[in-house]
């Protein structure tokens, strides 16, 4: 390989971008926004002094990364803070539930179902090394721990209402459980829910909730400047279109693609076969999300105490409403009573809002490119478990799916997941051919290939690795 191209410089691109470099392949990034980063940027959007992550806020997949975990991101300014708790999940009789790292206080915390928690994830946290590298993959492949991942797939391909409901005696815990399987953006009556659910549980343990001091911005500038250590170039504002594209492209050069597959296709469809193309195009969106970002006079007033103790939060009261509320989505239509993720990193992290003030970072799932306002639906979610949220409110922004995909063209619809996670997107993601493309210098190292979404840089990671060996063949 004489040289390589990214387009795109999320943390999917980036981990592409510095696992060539490694290799000794001088590597250009292109990304078409003027600040790098995709879904990990940090932005002022709505008064002087407090910024907002665009995209994700809370980062367990990313501390737990095993690319990241290679590279000397704290060199280059990457802090963690931890709450002092990873995750509550507040309910209507003025408790929480809470996720805790150390086991031992998650066995009080759940107490009469803490043995069945903990058969669930023990050979996953146990094991979390081995785990990681074989689960942030390729679903399709032979696993070189088999009993490992098949102890896992017992569980992981169930629906999650379905193990919540046969492994746990209180509804406090089930309401924990649906939560997490809640980030999968699938009914929980779908297989697999229960795969992302014991995911987050397990990797709890080992690295918690944290958030990066600065906001996600800053894991971008530390992968950024690992890059540019390495002799990489990134190029911003620079838009690559199909003309654009036809007139640098080239058999040595290799160019991998942090994009979704609709963008692929738009920019090198003259380079791939129709057959490949027809399959890009049929590729699924997952639902779309609605996000808000508050500016707040004061911490939110929540309820249960336990609550300003968290970064993260579940509202969706219990396991039967989180359910119908993701069944809703999924049948393309909308919930009076949404389930909404928070985090309030401002509380552990000084440098998100003014003296006193406070930053808030909430949304919902909703139907793919969704034009429905659920502003009011979302904040009577906060209000409900933290009476007095309005008044705290000074102003706010919000993101439409439509919004969402102007500021960054991969989340079409407002899909954040980089596709819906269905059976047959799971096992084969975007197609069969993984990271490859139907023309042999292409690849594609976006969140529609596995392992799917979340910033961990492991599709990146995997996509540069396939490049390589694909390349040492020719």
């Amino acid at each position: 390989m004489k040289r390589a191209r990214i387009i795109g410089s999320g943390p999917n691109g980036l981990s592409a971008a510095i696992a060539l470099a490694q290799a000794g392949v001088p590597v250009e990034v292109f990304e078409a926004e003027n600040i790098p980063g995709g879904g990990a940027r940090t932005l002022p959007l709505t008064l002087p002094g407090f910024l907002h992550d665009f995209g994700s806020a809370v980062h367990p997949m990313a501390a737990g990364s095993p690319f990241f975990a290679t590279l000397p991101l704290a060199d280059h300014g990457l802090q963690w803070i931890h709450g002092d708790i990873p995750l509550a999940h507040p309910l209507d009789d003025g408790s929480a539930v809470l996720l805790h790292r150390d086991l031992a206080d998650q066995d009080r915390e759940l107490g009469p179902d803490a043995k069945a928690w903990r058969s669930l994830i023990q050979p996953l946290v146990d094991n979390w090394a081995k785990f990681a590298e074989e689960a942030l993959g390729p679903a399709v492949r032979i696993p070189r721990h088999p009993w490992l991942m098949a102890r896992f797939g017992v569980a992981a391909f169930q629906p999650a209402r379905r193990i919540a409901n046969r492994h746990f005696k209180s509804a406090r815990t089930r309401a924990l459980f649906a939560g997490l399987a809640a980030h999968s953006f699938l009914s929980l009556d779908d297989v697999l829910t229960s795969a992302i659910a014991l995911v987050f549980a397990a990797i709890t343990p080992k690295v918690g909730w944290p958030i990066p001091r600065g906001g996600s911005q800053s894991i971008t500038q530390a992968l950024l400047s690992t890059f540019e250590n390495l002799g990489g170039k990134l190029h911003t504002g620079v838009r690559i279109d199909s003309a654009a594209f036809r007139a640098w492209n080239a058999p040595d050069v290799v160019t991998l693609f942090d994009t979704s597959p609709r963008q692929l296709v738009d920019i090198a469809g003259d380079c791939l076969t129709p057959g490949f193309r027809e399959l890009m195009t049929r590729f699924k969106r997952g639902p779309g999300a609605f996000k808000i970002d508050y500016a707040l006079s004061r911490p939110v007033p929540w309820r249960a105490r336990d609550c300003r103790r968290a970064i993260s939060l579940h509202l969706g009261g219990t396991l039967e409403e989180i359910a119908e509320s993701e069944r809703l989505v999924n049948d393309g239509k909308h919930c009076d009573r949404p389930f909404v993720l928070v985090a309030q990193p401002s509380i552990f992290d000084p440098t998100r809002a003014p003296d006193s003030k406070h930053t808030l970072w909430a949304y919902c799932h909703v139907p793919n490119g969704s034009t429905e306002d659920m502003t009011d639906r979302i904040e009577a979610q906060i209000e409900r478990f933290a009476p007095g949220f309005r008044d705290c409110i000074m102003t706010r922004y919000v993101s439409t799916p439509a919004i969402l995909e102007r500021m960054d063209a991969n989340l079409i619809g407002g899909d954040i997941s980089g596709g819906a996670m269905t059976m047959k997107q799971f096992l084969l993601r975007p197609s069969a051919l993984t990271y490859e493309t139907s023309a042999p210098n292409l690849f594609l190292c976006s969140s529609s290939t596995p392992p799917g979404g979340g910033v961990h840089g492991m599709c990146g990671y995997r996509a540069a690795k396939v490049a390589l060996s694909r390349s040492k063949s020719r």
